[in-house]
């Protein structure tokens, strides 16, 4: 079976960790969020993906190539130009001859895919979407359907006091491809502000399924966090990378730990990393690959991407980090988000957010 992954947006909500790094390779526990994404879709069955690209194209490529690794075949899209969330589909429709998937390549879930399609062929459904309910809509597309799972209305971001519904789209998608027929070519189209709402006032056989799967959008700063906490929290089933060397702590090869170090799980820590004497690691914390911890640094509830050095005596303390940053001895960041190769942005940035841990 056949899936497409949008994967040709910039991500400026997630800046500035997007500046030099495309979205669906925003690492989520020390992965890309579309090897998760690929991973998914290859145990439900869909086999051949394809991937349209625009922004820093080349960092996916060169990391997935043509699939294999994961047992998938990847085909990929280039556009000059966005076309939109329909508009990149259109731009490679004589590659779908019959039902297919689409999916955000920056979102992270366990959905049951399998059980969504088998409700879209039931239906005889021409477009569904896979539907998740959350506590705060107002962040949200909101889907209303009726008793059958047929789409009435939409609601874009509503107040929780003014919205019909708690379920919202996830940005999971099966076609027939007559779907196609309605998307022109060449101009940017999108599925949520255009096709959605002509499939409900054409009266289309246009379903909405209510999934019971995790799910999550890792498009904005916050909610990148949350992702990587649901995680640790085993909240998402995803496969954790290393070995479990006490409980709550997973550390990939390569690694120099010093025997003092304290861990308060849960961490997880990537390929080649060093942790100096009397360090303290507490959790929910994920750290990246290449990354030097020196003597009594502590990092707690925080994410810290690849090539990064914490000097002797350092602090990072819910903080979001890039790559290839220094922390300089005894500096102490807060709740901030440190770009890769930079100095602080955002301070206090998850204290006034109010991120939940």
């Amino acid at each position: 079976m056949k899936a497409m992954i949008l994967a040709a947006g910039e991500g400026t909500r997630l800046y500035p960790l997007t500046y030099t790094l495309p979205k669906p390779m925003v690492p989520v526990i020390n992965r890309p969020v579309m090897e998760h994404i690929i991973l998914h879709l290859a145990k439900h069955g869909f086999d051949e993906i394809i991937v349209n690209l625009h922004f820093l194209p080349e960092h996916i490529e060169n990391y997935f190539h043509d699939g294999s690794r994961l047992g998938v075949k990847i085909i990929y899209s280039h556009e000059m130009k966005p076309l939109g969330t329909a508009g990149g589909v259109k731009n490679v429709e004589d590659l779908f001859d019959d039902t297919f998937m689409v999916v955000g390549g920056d979102d992270l879930s366990d959905i049951n895919l399998t059980e969504v399609l088998e409700f879209h062929k039931k239906s005889h459904s021409l477009a569904t979407i896979a539907l998740s309910r959350v506590e705060d809509v107002s962040s949200y597309g909101v889907v209303v359907t009726d008793e059958k799972g047929k789409i009435i209305e939409f609601q874009e971001k509503p107040s929780k006091e003014e919205a019909k519904s708690e379920w919202v789209n996830t940005g999971v998608y099966f076609f027939e491809p007559a779907i196609l027929d309605l998307i022109p070519k060449g101009e940017f189209y999108d599925f949520g502000r255009q096709l959605f709402p002509k499939l409900k006032d054409d009266k289309s056989p246009f379903y909405g399924f209510r999934t019971k799967g995790y799910w999550k959008d890792v498009g904005n700063l916050n909610e990148y966090r949350q992702t990587q906490l649901d995680c640790l929290g085993e909240k998402v089933k995803i496969n954790f990378p290393g070995k479990e060397i006490q409980p709550g702590v997973w550390v990939e090869e390569g690694c120099k730990i010093a025997d003092n170090v304290k861990f308060i799980p849960p961490v997880v820590i990537g390929k080649n990393c060093h942790i100096g004497n009397g360090a303290t690691l507490e959790g929910p914390l994920v750290i990246g690959k290449f990354n030097v911890i020196e003597d009594y640094a502590k990092v707690t509830r925080s994410i810290m991407w690849n090539y990064n050095n914490l000097k002797k005596g350092s602090v990072l303390e819910d903080c979001l980090t890039g790559s290839e940053c220094i922390i300089e001895e005894e500096m102490v960041y807060e709740g901030t988000v440190i770009g890769s190769g930079m100095k602080n942005i955002y301070e206090n940035y998850f204290q006034k957010t109010k991120v939940k841990s």
